[in-house]
C-alpha cells in the first residue's frame, strides 16, 4: 500500500465512481499545474509563471493575515512565499521558539495539511492572482527521531537529535514523504497557483547545522566522512601526506572536533591541520548534497515546472564554519537549484550597506537567481510576543536586531536601500513582514509597490557603460582555517562595508571562479582573505598587472599591493581598510569614482542609489555623457549631462535612472 492514500471500502457503484474521481483529481489528472522559470534579459531576472512574466519580488509572513495580503495585492505584487514544517520543532533551536504552522508529518503515512490547505485559501481569497513559492522546513518530527535513532544526530550525553544530516536512511525517509507531499500539492486545486518549492531545513530553516549536530557521533556521519575522504585522496598514500600522519588510512581516520574551545588566536597550520580542513569540507558538501537531493525530486515530481531555490552560501558574512556553509561552488553546479537566497547582512543601521551574504556574481556566472531575503525592520515593526504569544519564548526576540528604527524616513529610507541594490546589482527578493504588519504604512507599502512598477516600466539594460571597474574574489573556505570560529574572518570580510562607501559599485566572486570570471573591465582585482596563493594564482596577478590592473591580495598577515609597473608593497597587518584609504588606492588604479563623499553608493544596470545619513549637497560625475530621470517623479532631470547636482535630504535613499548616451 502506498504511503499517504487514504483506502475507503465502498458499497455501491455511485461512491466507487465518485471515489475514483476523487482519486484522479488527487492525483493530478484533472487539476492544472503551474509553470514557473527564471528568464534573464540583458543581465536583469525576471519570474515567468504560465508564459506572464513578474518581477522578482514577493512577500512573506510568518503569521501571514489577509488583511496584510490584500494591502500587498495592490501594490502589484502577486508572489507570495509561505511556509511548511513536516515536524513539530521550532526553527532556532537555541531561542526554543515555536513552530509557525501545525506539523504535516504525524506518523507513518499519515499527513495533516490543514496548515497548507488554510494558507492557500487566505492568500487566494486575499489575491485570485497568487502564486506561491512554499518554503518546506524537513527537520523531521520528534516521534520520527525516537523511531529512528540511526538516522539522528547522536548527542555526547548518549541522547538523540532531530536528524544527522550524513544519514542516507534519514535522507531517503524524508525524500519518500517529501514525494508524498508533492504528490498532494500536485494533485490538489492549488497546483495552479503553486509556482516553486523552496526546499529548507536545519537551524532557522538556512541549512546550518543546529548547535547540537556540531558534535554528532553517529556511526553513519564517520562512515559517510571516511567515503568522502576515499573519493577526495583515491588512495592513502594522498591522505597520509595531506594530513601529515605516516599511520592514517581510510579505515581509522577520524572526525575533527569543530566544536571545541577557542584556545588560540592564529590561522590553522596547513601541514598539520588539514584534518580540520577536511572536516568542514566535509560538513558543507553534506549539506549542498541534500540540498541537490530535494531539488531534484521537486523537478521530477513536477516534470520540471516548479522553481527550486533555498539559503545556502553564506561565506559573506557568516565566519563560524561549524555552521555548514562553505561549500557554495559545489552547489551552484547542480542542475535543479534555480535561485538562492540570504538575508541581507545583519548590520541594520543607518548609513552602511547591507550586502547579500554571498558572492552574487559567480551566482549569477552560474546560471542561478539570487534572492535576498529583506527581512528589514520598520518603526511599526512588531515584536513577536506581541503577536503570537505561544511561539515566542519569554524574553526572546525582543531587543536587538528585533528593534526597527524609530522614524518612519529612515524606514523608507531602509526599504529604498533594499530596492536601489536589487536594481543596480541585478537580482531580486521577498519583503519579510516576519510577524506581520512591518510595512502595513502607506509610506511603505509605496516603495513596494514603486519597486515593481520601475522593474516593469523600465527596460532591462546590462549598463554596459557602468559595469564595475573592481572585482573582488573572496574564498569561501578562509573560514575552515579559523580556529576563532569567525574572530579572524570577519577582521577581513568587514571590508564589505566600506566597499560600498567607495563611489563605485564591485563585482564579487568566489574564488573557484577566478578562471571564468571576466576581467576585462576591472582596473582593481583584491583578493580578499585568500591565506595562500596557489601557483595558476600567482601567475593570474602576474597577467593582471601586466594589463594595467592593479592587485591587492590581503591574506592573513596584511595586504599585498602588485602595481602595473611592476611595485609590489606589502602593507604589515593592514587586513582592514577605511572607506577613504580604499577610495585613495581606486583613484590611483584610475576607477572611475561617481562620487567623492562616503555615502552608501550604488550604480548598474543604468540604475544609480545614494543612501545617506545627514543629506545635503551633492556631486555626481558621469564618465559618459547621460540623460538622468527621477522614476518616482517620472521626471527627466537632465537630456544630456556629465554632471549631476544633487540635494540630499537626510536619512534617505535616492533612486535615478541613468541612461549613457551614444556620443
Amino acid at each position: 500500500m502506498r504511503k499517504g492514500i487514504i483506502w475507503f471500502m465502498v458499497d455501491s457503484p455511485y461512491h466507487f465512481f465518485l471515489l475514483i474521481g476523487l482519486f484522479f483529481i488527487g492525483n493530478g489528472s484533472v487539476n492544472s499545474q503551474s509553470k514557473a522559470e527564471v528568464k534573464w534579459t540583458e543581465g536583469n531576472p525576471s519570474l515567468v509563471i504560465d508564459g506572464e512574466t513578474y518581477p522578482p519580488y514577493a512577500y512573506m509572513s510568518y503569521l501571514g493575515e489577509e488583511k496584510y495580503y490584500k494591502e500587498i495585492s495592490e501594490t502589484g505584487i502577486h508572489i507570495y512565499n509561505i511556509p511548511a514544517y513536516l515536524g513539530e520543532g521550532g526553527i532556532n533551536t537555541i531561542s526554543g521558539i515555536g513552530p509557525f504552522r501545525p506539523p504535516i508529518w504525524l506518523g507513518e503515512g499519515n499527513y495533516d495539511f490543514t496548515g497548507l490547505v488554510k494558507d492557500f485559501e487566505k492568500i487566494i481569497k486575499s489575491d485570485p492572482k497568487a502564486k506561491v513559492i512554499i518554503r518546506f522546513y524537513l527537520d523531521p518530527p520528534e516521534w520520527w527521531t525516537k523511531l529512528y535513532p540511526e538516522a539522528s544526530a547522536h548527542l555526547p550525553d548518549g541522547t538523540t537529535f532531530r536528524q544527522c544530516f550524513a544519514s542516507e536512511v534519514w535522507r531517503d525517509k524524508t525524500g519518500d514523504v517529501f514525494r508524498d507531499c508533492l504528490d498532494w500539492l500536485l494533485g490538489s486545486k492549488y497546483s495552479n497557483y503553486l509556482a516553486g518549492i523552496h526546499v529548507a531545513s536545519g537551524f532557522t530553516e538556512e541549512w546550518f547545522y543546529h548547535p547540537k549536530q556540531y558534535q554528532d557521533k553517529n556511526p553513519a556521519r564517520l562512515q559517510a566522512f571516511r567515503q568522502w575522504l576515499k573519493d577526495s585522496y583515491k588512495n592513502n598514500d594522498a591522505l597520509k601526506r595531506a594530513w601529515n600522519k605516516p599511520s592514517l588510512t581510510f579505515e581509522n581516520a577520524q572526525l575533527a572536533n569543530i566544536d571545541e574551545p577557542v584556545t588560540r588566536k592564529d590561522w590553522r597550520n596547513p601541514d598539520q591541520e588539514q584534518n580540520y580542513i577536511d572536516t568542514y569540507r566535509f560538513q558543507a558538501e553534506v549539506l549542498v548534497n541534500n540540498i541537490a537531493y530535494f531539488c531534484r525530486i521537486v523537478k521530477e515530481k513536477s516534470h520540471g515546472n516548479l522553481l527550486t531555490g533555498a539559503f545556502s552560501g553564506y561565506h559573506y558574512f557568516v565566519g563560524d564554519a561549524r555552521r555548514g556553509h562553505g561549500a557554495l561552488a559545489k552547489l551552484l553546479d547542480c542542475p535543479d537549484l534555480d535561485y538562492l537566497s540570504s538575508p541581507n547582512v545583519y548590520n541594520r543601521v543607518i548609513g552602511e550597506d547591507w550586502p547579500a551574504m554571498a558572492a552574487i556574481n559567480s551566482v549569477h556566472l552560474h546560471g542561478k537567481l539570487w534572492l535576498t531575503e529583506n527581512d528589514t525592520r520598520t518603526s511599526i515593526t512588531t515584536l513577536l510576543k506581541d503577536r503570537s504569544n505561544d511561539i515566542a519564548p519569554p524574553g526572546q526576540y525582543e531587543s536587538g536586531v528585533w528593534l526597527g528604527p524609530e522614524d518612519m524616513d529612515t524606514s523608507v529610507a531602509f526599504l529604498w536601500k533594499n530596492t536601489a541594490r536589487m536594481l543596480a546589482y541585478g537580482y531580486g527578493g521577498w519583503w519579510f513582514d516576519m510577524w506581520g504588519g512591518w510595512f502595513s504604512d502607506p509610506e511603505l507599502l509605496n516603495v513596494l509597490e514603486k519597486t515593481q512598477q520601475l522593474h516593469t516600466i523600465f527596460p532591462p539594460s546590462s549598463g554596459e557603460k557602468m559595469k564595475p571597474q573592481v572585482g573582488i574574489v573572496v574564498d569561501e573556505e578562509l573560514s575552515f582555517w579559523d580556529p576563532t570560529y569567525g574572530h579572524l574572518t570577519e577582521k577581513i570580510l568587514s571590508n564589505r562595508y566600506p566597499l560600498a562607501k567607495t563611489g563605485t559599485s564591485y563585482d564579487l566572486f568566489l574564488r573557484t571562479d577566478l578562471k571564468n570570471m571576466p576581467t576585462s573591465q576591472y582596473k582593481v582585482v583584491w583578493l580578499m582573505g585568500i591565506l595562500e596563493l596557489s601557483s595558476k594564482e600567482e601567475a593570474r596577478i602576474n597577467k593582471w598587472t601586466k594589463q594595467g590592473k592593479t592587485v591587492l591580495w590581503t591574506n592573513g598577515k596584511g595586504t599585498h599591493i602588485f602595481h602595473p609597473n611592476d611595485e609590489e608593497l606589502f602593507m604589515e597587518g593592514k587586513l582592514k581598510w577605511s572607506a577613504s584609504e580604499l577610495g585613495e588606492t581606486w583613484g590611483k588604479a584610475g576607477v572611475h569614482r561617481y562620487i567623492d563623499t562616503e555615502d552608501v553608493f550604488y550604480i548598474g544596470r543604468n540604475w544609480m542609489g545614494i543612501h545617506t545619513i545627514k543629506g545635503g549637497e551633492r556631486t555626481i560625475s558621469f564618465p559618459f555623457m547621460a540623460q538622468v530621470i527621477d522614476p518616482l517623479e517620472k521626471k527627466i532631470m537632465y537630456d544630456s549631462t556629465r554632471r549631476l547636482q544633487l540635494n540630499l535630504k537626510p536619512k534617505s535613499t535616492l533612486i535615478l535612472r541613468v541612461n549613457p548616451l551614444e556620443k
